[in-house]
């Protein structure tokens, strides 16, 4: 089924990407509804038609949602189970429950990407100490503990050195299942964002380079400085994995890269993701423009990048108070920087509050300028 404008489309949750999504689809006549458990004036509810502010578990609320949208998708993950399910009884959910519901968990997860046979690094699932010591013992150390459930941006991991007690690292992972993953000793991570139509048909934007700053994205590169083969490993991964979810939408697949110049799939989005917002500048069809287009049942725009870009996260390290912004003038002095912020009230450390991408002849171009107005903003300090 296709839904033109000026249908209504529904979104899951109400951030940054939320934000970014209302945006695109708003300029191009839909009508957004944002169901989110978050404060009303969240950053996507100040740019959609209407916001409805209620826990995911709250029927009433979920049935007036639905009531008003004609089909459905997620800003992020981390949606009830019972939710998506409800909401895929009633309206078009794309990407389906199913695919949320398997990325949502990393023991999900890890367990697809093992049976489709899609490269990644041996794991063990584990739910106490001593299957902790089997899966150390099996995997050697270094390896990395990792919880099954709800976790991002680094939390929720324990690195397992030589001389880590591994008693004293279950504590926090008691009562929890958790992954335990052998170590890669990788020498970069890339990324692949692209698009999955309900017809099966694929666009997807290209490999980009990332680099983490306290396991938190710092730095996009795009394109990635890396061989053709490698890119090219790294596409054929992410279409794997679009495929055997049978994904409709925007998805973004997190990979480290081995100094063999071996891909392994780390982490799977299943939405529009930090590394792909350069292509709001970048690209002729930018992340959220394919995820309203895939949503929505149309073809799927060219993905094609038309200039060399870096994207900086801003973190609210660097605002001098909550309410207080910096002074982004380093970013509005430049002719090929471009600022977005998205709309949250007050700063805290390690939150995303913006992000901002400079576009250039060459790649080393844009990495330096952009290198250059980081240093100026402050971050890295």
């Amino acid at each position: 089924m296709k839904f033109q404008p000026p249908t209504t489309i529904g979104m899951l949750g109400g951030g940054q990407l939320g934000r970014m999504f209302a945006l695109e689809a708003r300029r191009a006549g839909y009508r957004v509804v944002i169901f989110t458990d978050e404060p009303t004036g969240c950053p996507a509810g100040q740019f959609a038609d209407v916001e409805i502010n209620a826990r995911y578990d709250d029927e009433t609320a979920l049935k007036r949602f639905l009531e008003q949208v004609d089909v459905v998708t997620a800003e992020f993950e981390n949606i009830p189970a019972s939710c998506l399910e409800a909401v895929e009884a009633v309206k078009p959910l794309r990407p389906g429950a199913k695919a949320i519901f398997t990325t949502q968990h990393r023991e999900r997860e890890k367990l697809f990407l093992r049976e489709n046979g899609i490269a990644c690094a041996e794991f063990r699932v584990i739910d106490d100490l001593a299957g902790l010591e089997v899966a150390v013992a099996a995997l050697g150390r270094p390896c990395v503990i990792k919880t099954a459930a709800f976790g991002y941006d680094g939390k929720g991991q324990c690195k397992v050195n030589a001389d880590t007690d591994l008693a004293t690292a279950w504590k926090a992972f008691e009562g929890h299942r958790a992954v335990v993953e052998q170590w890669v000793p990788f020498v970069c991570e890339v990324s692949v964002v692209g698009a999955r139509g309900a017809d099966g048909k694929m666009a997807v934007h290209g490999c980009v380079e990332n680099q983490h700053t306290h396991h938190i994205l710092d730095v996009t590169i795009s394109p990635a400085r890396v061989e053709p083969a490698v890119a090219a490993q790294a596409v054929d991964l992410w279409e794997a994995v679009a495929e055997g979810l049978g994904y409709v939408g925007t998805m973004a697949v997190e990979m480290f890269v081995t100094a063999e110049g071996a891909v392994l799939v780390n982490e799977i989005a299943p939405r529009p993701h930090n590394s792909g917002h350069y292509t709001i500048d970048a690209c002729l069809t930018n992340q959220f423009q394919q995820q309203q287009r895939a949503v929505c049942g149309l073809p799927l725009g060219d993905p094609a990048q038309h200039t060399p870009a870096v994207m900086i996260n801003l973190l609210g390290d660097i605002w001098p108070a909550p309410t207080q912004h910096p002074d982004w003038s380093p970013v509005l002095n430049h002719p090929r920087a471009k600022l977005h912020l998205y709309g949250k009230k007050e700063a805290r450390a390690r939150r995303k509050m913006g992000h901002l991408t400079v576009l250039g002849d060459t790649v080393e171009e844009a990495l330096e300028q952009a290198l250059q107005i980081r240093a100026s903003l402050g971050i890295g300090d």
